[in-house]
């Protein structure tokens, strides 16, 4: 299925395009051609069953109510509704037209079944959630024949707050019922979708979309990312060493760990320690629309002289690009000349992804190392030494800390990981030349107690504000509140306020 040098495909009777010859995008020809290695059939699918789903998740929830509305207002035209999961996979499905859902069943597009690129083919859903972006593939434009007398639009829906791929709205219908506004339609309902999973998420604040940032770290100034940070955990100066002697023995390496963790930071420093000379840039992955001019500012360095290359968030490229990155490193290297053994020179570049499974196929074969990068939760140590590092970024000079408000840091849980903290201390040191725990957040100083009545929660308040006033000792705390300090004691660890006293 090898196109032509004007991008056509060849007179084939397996193409998708039987005895015709099309020009076609760039990305429907990757869908084929991914299609063919995944040795999909171009006859008849057989996608996999996979089960049902257990329905428990925000995504599902808020995916559902917003289908089930729209199916309310679109019960007698001849669409079917679908919410898949980031896999692909069926969830429910919604239709009024019982020959549509008929010809769906033959071809098992059905709750249950798996629907990815991989188990069917070019489709409209296992498109859109391989490339990340909406997507509408009409009747010929499927791979397998089965699928042609279809037309199928599917928009992904990411977690507003962490950015994760959570599934796919896909609405399909009968091909000579296609109409342009199939893919608006599924456009609204997965922004719906998402707008109402930022709504009941309990006070959860909307990630920023991608820039698809590129910076270059120069010297030691630019730390976190050169290496000044010294006095840090075990398990973080273990990581780093191993990634440091990895990249010294030119290995790929990839850092994996949850989002904010530190892992383009962790490979800078690795990157400085093994090559003291070169240049560091640093791509971050952007929306998945702009990756063609993301590629084309920074890939033309790759290979250079004294240069390393740090890819961030190589899991949220679409599968496209990540194509179009892998043909690229593969190119380089191939051009490089020979080193003295004979042997393909090193290119020094890494990666980072939350999870090694989810970092795209071509580009995962070219991983030889693989180092995890342990949350902030796990790292108590780590706290302090990046707090007073981030209040002194903001300040430009030291910033103290009270002993309240390290204990305060220390305890939390920091579910945005190193990212999270940084905000935190930046926002306090703004403030502040000495950070107490009133400076701080009040989910760091008042961490749930579990169900309280009015009157309980009212005292915990009191306590807390008691508490928190300057250089307060508990004794004064005590009769501020007309109770007897043993009586202070028990409340504050009854309601969690220990790190308060």
């Amino acid at each position: 299925m090898t196109p032509t040098a004007d991008g056509r495909l060849p007179l084939r009777a397996t193409a998708p395009y039987a005895g015709t010859s099309p020009r076609v995008s760039s990305r429907l020809l990757a869908s084929w051609r991914r299609s063919e290695d995944y040795g999909v059939s171009l006859d008849e699918i057989d996608p996999v069953w996979a089960g049902t789903y257990a329905g428990d998740s925000l995504f599902f929830e808020c995916g559902l109510e917003v289908l089930t509305s729209l199916h309310q207002t679109l019960a007698n035209e001849p669409i079917s509704l679908m919410l898949t999961d980031a896999e692909g996979l069926v969830l429910n499905r919604f239709s009024g037209d019982t020959s549509l859902l008929r010809a769906l069943d033959k071809v098992r597009l059905a709750p249950g079944f798996a629907y990815s690129e991989r188990d069917a083919g070019t489709n409209g859903l296992g498109l859109a959630l391989a490339d990340r972006i909406p997507t509408i593939v009409r009747a010929e434009e499927h791979y397998s024949a089965s699928l042609r007398t279809y037309t199928c639009a599917a928009v992904p829906v990411l977690d507003p707050v962490s950015g994760r791929l959570e599934g796919a709205v896909n609405i399909t219908t009968w091909a000579k019922s296609s109409t342009d506004l199939l893919l608006a339609l599924a456009q609204s309902a997965a922004g719906n979708t998402s707008a109402l999973m930022l709504a009941r998420g309990e006070g959860r604040t909307a990630r920023p979309q991608p820039k698809g940032g590129i910076f270059r770290v120069q010297n030691a100034k630019l730390e976190p990312g050169a290496g000044t940070l010294r006095e840090m955990s075990s398990v973080w100066t273990g990581a780093l060493a191993e990634a440091a002697r990895a990249m010294e023995q030119g290995n790929v390496v990839a850092a994996v760990g949850e989002v904010g963790s530190g892992r383009a930071t962790l490979l800078a420093q690795a990157l400085r320690r093994s090559r003291p000379r070169d240049r560091i840039l640093s791509a971050a992955s952007p929306d998945p629309q702009d990756v063609d001019g993301w590629l084309a500012l920074w890939t033309p360095e790759l290979g250079k002289d004294h240069t390393a290359v740090i890819v961030s968030d190589v899991d949220a490229l679409p599968a496209w690009g990540a194509q179009a990155l892998y043909d690229r490193v593969v190119a380089v290297r191939t051009g490089m000349p020979r080193s003295p053994d004979g042997g393909i020179p090193d290119l020094p570049w890494a990666i980072t992804a939350e999870h090694l499974d989810d970092v795209p196929e071509p580009l995962r074969a070219l991983v030889d190392t693989v180092i995890e990068v342990a949350p902030l939760r796990e790292r108590t140590a780590d706290v302090m030494p990046l707090a007073r590092y981030a209040a002194h970024n903001t300040r430009a000079r030291e910033v103290a800390f009270s002993a309240a408000a390290e204990h305060a840091l220390t305890g939390h849980g920091w579910p945005g990981n190193v990212d999270e903290l940084f905000q935190v201390v930046h926002d306090a040191a703004l403030r502040t030349d000495t950070i107490d725990t009133r400076h701080l957040p009040p989910d760091l100083v008042r961490p749930s107690a579990g169900h309280l009545t009015r009157i309980e929660t009212f005292e915990r308040e009191e306590i807390i504000r008691c508490l928190t006033r300057p250089d307060v000792t508990v004794v004064e705390a005590a009769k501020a509140l007309g109770m007897s300090r043993a009586t202070l004691y028990r409340k504050v660890a009854q309601y969690g306020l220990t790190h308060l006293r």
